[in-house]
């Protein structure tokens, strides 16, 4: 955390260095800043020449920020050295020219439309602080800095130690908690590299044991609990008493979260009540087409009873797999065996081996199957063309133009799509600028971003992706299109600035061209043999999906009630989160709640989406009427596209989304208590509900 980057009201900043070396300083000073040696020039406030109006803070934010992200992408790429205290150094003398800048015109100047500006630039920078001091790239180069005794002066070496210190104090070398296995053999093989090895004092035989000295030790592993490793640990593990302890410890920690998560809530609900609704769910919704909490919880409960046989069901056959499987009748299936033994499952009832998968979709074919997909359904083409120098943020970057042959280009996309160090975790698609009607005879094309962390860069040949990867890519893609064959008059709808509720339609929509053998063939072939994916193998895969489906289904449920529950109306006592949960997991779910354990305080979406999460649901419903009953007959014909586009893509958020899927999908749209909700009959019979 920089120190230097907290918001004073009197200090200057903490660190100042001379500026050197990395030339985006001089551009940003250039356009920003007037020296007092140019004699007569007319400057701006605080001698800042981009100051000379109150808006001119918002281009002071927008500099300071461009530049501190080229400087953080900078010191991502650099060795342990002096330049990484330079440039860091730097970053805090850029931003903290804004935020002193800032705070002296709010609190002094006399115009009110100034102290307005200010305001909104103190508001803005401290947002994009708040990334700084959680950026790990950051840290990490500072503790290799440090550590790697590269820093040649006492002032650096300070200034090192100062800065880590910083970052320190907001928590981010704190970790998401550790569980120490014995002996290592419990652990396979093909996974202990991922984790340190650890040593304990036996007194006993073991055949795992170290001598160092006269002591003799036993080898363990030290394993994280964070949600990607404790996910791996729950599929892969056989050993069901160090699934159990990563469970539990990685569903309990941190506790302090807790507490977060009650104040969050206070919070939320206090808002609500100043703006006169009876609870934070409330007031997210009422925008929506639910329109209201009753109205979405309605909608959750009535889909719970649908899929709670189905689901008991499954819990039974898994239960009754796990007892055969260990030879032990009365084994009782507990929430940390549901991953290993549904996997088991599948891949001894289908045969489906990833690496068999991922032999068919090649990165390059399956850029090629969206091409393919676009041209089939929307008569328009994918051509790469030419960025203008400093355009591209990254060398793996490539621009692409969305061409129909009678409209002319309808759009610009960027695919950053492979993996790299401090680059954002996900997939996800980013809007650059919306599309507008700039005039009666121009119009302000869609520019967006498609970002992923595929392993591989555009120079191998050999990047694959399992299927799960090719689902998100077809997910993401679908949030793309929307933005790119939307055409509204005003940006402010543009694409996916539409209400929650059918906001995910196009990307769950397009999911189901991921999982079609009709569209599949079109671009999954064999890495060695050319040959398109077996109809046989797709089948497989739509099997092995629809396995286990009601047991997810009901989890997103269970998501969505804690959600909404959470933020909905408050009594006067302090709510206990955790019994809460427990009880909705016992009336909702087929599996038992584990004593001690608060799983909600990890879900990032109540922070994002809070009373939200139901539009998942929503939206995956709607997309279900949209695919059975317009597309599945021919998914790759005109008509099909022709529909998609005119009906529902073409609108973005123009439309009162109500009138929108009403003369889109008909009945599939039903009115309750003064909202909107989805016929969710098409999902129940995909599902065999």
């Amino acid at each position: 955390m920089f120190s230097a980057l907290k918001p004073r009201r009197w200090a200057a900043c903490l660190f100042v260095y001379p500026s050197r070396a990395f030339s985006a300083s001089n551009s940003f000073y250039a356009s920003s800043m007037a020296t007092a040696e140019t004699a007569g020039a007319e400057t701006g406030l605080y001698g800042f020449d981009v100051l000379k109006t109150p808006k001119g803070f918002r281009r002071f934010v927008d500099e300071a920020i461009q530049k501190s992200g080229e400087l953080v992408t900078y010191i991502s790429r650099l060795p342990p050295s002096m330049e990484i205290i330079r440039a860091m150094d730097e970053i805090s003398d850029t931003v903290c020219s804004v935020i002193d800048s800032a705070e002296l015109c709010r609190n002094t100047h006399p115009d009110r439309e100034y102290v307005e500006e200010a305001n909104k630039a103190s508001m803005r920078i401290n947002e994009y602080l708040h990334f700084l001091n959680t950026n790990g790239s950051l840290y990490t180069a500072i503790v290799k800095a440090e550590s790697e005794r590269v820093l040649h002066t006492e002032e650096a070496q300070r200034a090192a130690h100062a800065l880590r210190v910083d970052f320190e104090n907001g928590g981010i070398h704190l970790s998401d908690g550790f569980v120490d296995i014995f002996p290592a053999s419990r652990i396979p093989k093909n996974m202990q590299y991922h984790f340190d090895a650890i040593y304990r004092p036996i007194s006993t035989a073991s055949n795992e044991i170290s001598k160092v000295g006269d002591t003799r030790r036993e080898k363990g592993y030290k394993i994280p609990t964070d949600s990607s490793t404790l996910s791996s640990i729950l599929k892969w593990v056989s050993d069901a008493e160090v699934r159990k302890q990563a469970y539990i410890k990685g569903n309990s920690t941190p506790r302090a979260n807790l507490i977060v998560l009650d104040k969050l809530i206070g919070a939320r609900h206090e808002l609500a009540q100043i703006m006169g609704c009876k609870s934070y769910a409330e007031f997210a919704i009422r925008p929506n087409m639910a329109a209201s909490p009753d109205v979405a919880m309605s909608f959750l409960l009535n889909l719970s009873k649908s899929v709670r046989c189905k689901a008991d069901e499954e819990f039974n056959i898994i239960r009754e797999f796990k007892r055969q499987y260990l030879n032990q009748r009365g084994a009782d299936l507990e929430p940390w065996d549901e991953t290993f033994f549904t996997g088991m499952m599948k891949s001894s009832a289908y045969g489906l081996e990833s690496s068999v998968l991922s032999s068919y979709f090649s990165l390059s074919g399956c850029l090629e199957g969206l091409k393919v997909l676009v041209q089939a359904l929307f008569g328009a083409t994918f051509y790469q063309v030419p960025m203008s120098s400093g355009e591209s943020w990254h060398p793996d970057v490539v621009k692409l133009s969305l061409h129909h042959r009678q409209e002319g280009d309808l759009g610009f996309l960027y695919l950053d799509l492979y993996s790299r160090k401090g680059k954002y975790p996900g997939c996800a698609h980013f809007a650059v600028r919306g599309g507008r009607r700039a005039s009666e005879t121009e119009y302000q094309l869609p520019v967006v971003a498609l970002v992923c962390n595929f392993v591989g860069s555009p120079l191998s040949s050999t990047s694959r992706l399992n299927h799960f990867d090719v689902e998100t890519l077809f997910h993401e893609f679908g949030h793309a299109l929307h933005s790119l064959l939307s055409r509204t008059d005003y940006q402010h709808f543009s694409g996916t600035r539409v209400v929650l509720d059918i906001a995910e339609i196009p990307s769950n929509l397009f999911e189901y061209y991921a999982w079609d053998y009709r569209v599949l063939k079109t671009f999954a072939r064999h890495e060695t043999t050319g040959d398109a994916i077996p109809e046989k193998l797709v089948k497989a895969m739509n099997d092995s999906r629809k396995r286990f489906s009601a047991t997810e289904l009901q989890r997103q449920i269970f998501y969505s009630l804690i959600d909404l529950k959470l933020f909905g109306a408050q009594n006067n006592d302090s709510m206990d989160t955790v019994s809460m949960v427990a009880d909705l997991k016992l009336q909702h779910t087929s599996w038992n709640h584990v004593e001690g354990t608060h799983w909600h305080t990890r879900f990032s979406h109540l922070i994002n989406y809070g009373a939200g999460y139901y539009s998942y649901l929503y939206a995956r419903c709607f997309a279900a009427t949209i695919w059975w009953d317009t597309c599945h007959e021919d998914p790759l014909s005109p008509d099909t596209g022709t529909a998609l586009r005119e009906k529902f893509l073409k609108h973005g958020g123009a439309k009162d989304p109500l009138n929108l899927l009403k003369d889109f999908i008909g009945d599939g749209i039903l009115s309750c208590n003064g909202g909107s909700i989805p016929d969710a009959s098409s999902l129940c019979r995909e599902m065999d509900l």
